[in-house]
């Protein structure tokens, strides 16, 4: 009998496996990429600096509280460090996500007449320790800013598990020619993120400017705020001074990452505005609509090559539907199985990561269903408008061609995730599910609520398994590529005004309905502050814009 109570007691005593302790890898092995270029050859040439990707570890310290889900963070250095190479700073993640990042590490391009991209710091900061705080942790923590010698820039910070300074030659600054300004990124581990009290709170870094001609580099290293207030800690980040896209995939690398990450899209089992292709709408019956001449509508080329090219939004010409109701009602339903996905392929962080976005065009958004607490109620016209584009896009890394997060559009907004935390289909497919009606896309089934979900009042966004399936691998066309020049855009892709009518029933009328069906008057108040704030896009008062009117086109998601 002792020996079992020891037993136990031995058992209880055990850490508690953190999702942390796993390293995820994708469901598949990588297929060997096809040759060409410098895509996945695992280095690149910032133009003075060459720069490897680093995503194996080695742990230097945990706390096991606090931060996402209270389940503390852990600090890492890189390893096995490739020779000749340098570690630039150290990388952390929270503990409640298998670990699943990288960092870069750098060194002298040979041969380079202006050596020197690289230099040891002079010196180390102790900028914060975790001796005098009170929380689960594996020992103490010590957090070190590198000093760097003039003319060099430090990109990241240095993580200890003893109170010493780390040697000199630990890390690497960087030249400052080769490097640009950097700003927070998700919240890694803290008291609270929107904190005000002394405590420091951990954040990722990422480039201050974001593009397909920005030239900022995340280094994959982690900041600092103190005291409530935003600081970098003079960090930085890095730079691709000339913008080499030696690095980025052509199009037969582009066909092969299509096959092995093309989304796999449901669509909600009770959908009926099904996504059609760009030609079968115009094919159709959808007609070109011009200011002050709203009686002669046109019809449109099935390449859309007599759509107005260039300028800007201006209202001068709109798409609607066919004039007969009966064609209408058909083109709403659109068309599946002639659904196409449109592919935009641009470089991003200074060319370090490809981006393809994943375009899906639906003919008709539907109506939009209200959730007052256990109150469902359809919205009638509020929701509806012609014209509907939604996007997934995949960040694919240039070094290795692995998969590293996905952006999930929803509606004028959207979320990054972690490939760690994505369905997959059928090996590494990415799944995406899209929500009833309004079509924006969610990395798994459930119920969005946009509005106050505490309260449990919002327009419903719901997703779900089903028979409904687009695979996007199945049809797809690479729509715009810049960088490769040698993609021909659609004419469709030029059209800058709107992909539908500007909708002319009163709103306010609409709302008024539904207010009524509300009792009690605190919900009516909440229930109409909450539909003011929601973009007029997702209400459905006009329609769209196409894919490359969009911020993200040439910026980042967000």
């Amino acid at each position: 009998m002792g020996n079992c109570l020891s037993c136990a007691k031995d058992f209880l005593k055990e850490p508690k496996t953190l999702p942390i302790d796993i390293n995820f890898n994708l469901p598949s092995p990588l297929p060997p990429w096809p040759q060409g270029g410098g895509f996945a050859s695992g280095r690149m040439n910032l133009g003075g600096l060459e720069i490897c990707q680093i995503s194996t570890f080695k742990k230097v310290w945990e706390t096991l509280e606090r931060g996402p889900e209270n389940l503390g963070a852990t600090f890492f250095e890189p390893w096995p460090v490739p020779d000749g190479f340098f570690m630039l700073g150290c990388y952390a993640q929270p503990n409640n996500k298998p670990l699943w990042g990288w960092v870069l590490v750098a060194k002298d391009v040979e041969n380079e007449p202006s050596r020197g991209a690289l230099k040891m710091p002079v010196d180390y900061t102790l900028i914060w320790s975790s001796d005098s705080i009170k929380f689960k942790k594996s020992g103490n923590g010590y957090i070190w800013l590198p000093i760097p010698p003039d003319g060099y820039n430090a990109v990241g910070l240095v993580a200890t598990n003893s109170p010493d300074k780390p040697p000199l030659d630990k890390v690497r600054c960087v030249r400052s020619d080769l490097a640009d300004s950097c700003e927070q990124d998700a919240w890694i581990w803290g008291p609270d993120k929107v904190s005000n009290t002394s405590e420091i709170n951990f954040y990722g870094l990422k480039p201050t400017i974001r593009g397909t001609k920005a030239l900022g580099v995340s280094v994959g290293t982690f900041t600092v705020q103190a005291n409530g207030e935003a600081t970098s800690f003079s960090l930085s980040c890095l730079k691709n001074k000339d913008l080499g896209v030696s690095c980025m995939p052509n199009l037969t690398q582009i066909e092969a990452l299509i096959q092995v990450y093309s989304p796999w899209i449901y669509l909600h089992p009770n959908e009926k505005y099904m996504p059609s292709s760009v030609s079968w709408f115009f094919n159709k019956g959808a007609l070109l609509y011009k200011k002050d001449d709203e009686s002669n509508p046109v019809s449109i080329d099935p390449t859309g090559s007599n759509l107005p090219q260039g300028g800007s939004n201006d209202g001068a010409y709109w798409i609607d539907l066919p004039i007969d109701e009966e064609a209408r009602d058909e083109v709403k339903k659109g068309e599946l199985r002639t659904s196409v996905a449109y592919l935009h392929i641009k470089p991003m962080l200074g060319a370090t990561f490809t981006d393809i976005s994943t375009w899906v065009f639906y003919p008709f958004n539907g109506p939009a269903t209200a959730k007052v607490q256990l109150i469902d109620i359809p919205l009638g016209k509020i929701g509806e408008h012609v014209g509907d584009w939604e996007h997934v896009t995949l960040r694919i890394s240039n070094f290795t061609g692995e998969l590293w997060r996905v952006y999930f559009s929803e509606h004028s907004g959207g979320t990054w995730v972690n490939a760690s935390e994505i369905e997959f289909h059928n090996g590494n497919k990415v799944v995406a599910y899209a929500s009833l009606n309004g079509h924006a896309f969610y990395q798994n089934p459930r119920l969005v609520l946009q509005g106050n979900s505490n309260l449990c009042i919002g327009i419903r966004n719901d997703t779900a398994e089903s028979n409904i399936v687009m695979d996007t691998c199945m049809s797809y066309e690479v729509i715009s590529a810049d960088y490769l020049g040698m993609v021909v855009e659609p004419p469709w892709l030029n059209y800058t005004r709107e992909w539908g009518p500007k909708i002319s029933y009163d709103i306010a009328n609409e709302l008024n309905l539904v207010e009524n069906l509300l009792i009690i008057e605190e919900l009516k108040s909440v229930f109409r502050s909450i539909i003011s704030a929601i973009p007029s896009e997702v209400l459905g008062e006009e329609g769209p814009t196409g894919p490359k009117m969009k911020n993200n086109w040439s910026g980042d998601e967000n």
